[in-house]
C-alpha cells in the first residue's frame, strides 16, 4: 500500500492506522502527485490511500493516470474536499472508495479493506465513507462522519520499502 498525502501529520495518522492492522502493509509514501505516480510504477502497489488537494498533479490527476496505466492498483480518497463534484469524478475515474476528513481508524480500515476485496473494476460502485454527497454514491450503512484528528501540518519527503500489501 502506498500513501499520497502532502500533509505530515495527515501521513502520521495514516501509516499508525495502516501499521496496526498486521493484514496490510505499507510499502511507501508520497508528499505530491508526481511522487505517487513515481512510487506506483516502481512498487505496484495493491492499493493507494490518495488525497485530492496536493501540489503539483492533484489526486484527480493521479487517480486518473494509475486507473489507466496501472488498473490493477485499487485506490481509495482520503480526503477532506468531500463536495458532490469531487466525489462524482473520484467515482468516474475509477476510484474504489472514498473517506472523508476527519475520520476513524474503523472507517479507513473498513474503506481498505473494502477496496482491497473488490474485484478490479470501473463500473463498481465504490464505498463513499463520511461523504456528503449521497447523490453521487451510495453511502453503505454506518458510514457516519466520526471525528478523528485534524491534520494541518505540511510535510516533504517521501520513503519507501520492499514490502507488499499482504
Amino acid at each position: 500500500m502506498v500513501i499520497a498525502e502532502d500533509n505530515a501529520v495527515a501521513r502520521e495518522v495514516l501509516r499508525g492506522i495502516i501499521r496496526r492492522d498486521e493484514r496490510l502493509r505499507l510499502v511507501g509514501e508520497a508528499v505530491n502527485g508526481q511522487i505517487a505516480l513515481e512510487l506506483v510504477e516502481s512498487l505496484r502497489p495493491d492499493l493507494v490511500c490518495l488525497d485530492v488537494l496536493m501540489p503539483g498533479l492533484d489526486g484527480l490527476a493521479v487517480l486518473r493516470s494509475i486507473t489507466e496505466q496501472y488498473p490493477e492498483t485499487r485506490v481509495i480518497l482520503v480526503t477532506g474536499q468531500s463536495t458532490s463534484e469531487v466525489v462524482a469524478e473520484a467515482l468516474k475515474q475509477g476510484a474504489c472508495g472514498f473517506v472523508v476528513k476527519p475520520f476513524s481508524a474503523e472507517k479507513l480500515l473498513r474503506a481498505i479493506h473494502g477496496a482491497l476485496n473488490r474485484p478490479v473494476q470501473k463500473a463498481e460502485a465504490p464505498a463513499v465513507e463520511g461523504a456528503p454527497a449521497a447523490e453521487a454514491a451510495e453511502q453503505p450503512a454506518g458510514s457516519d462522519n466520526e471525528q478523528s484528528e485534524a491534520p494541518s501540518a505540511a510535510g516533504a519527503e517521501a520513503s519507501q520499502s520492499d514490502e507488499r500489501v499482504a
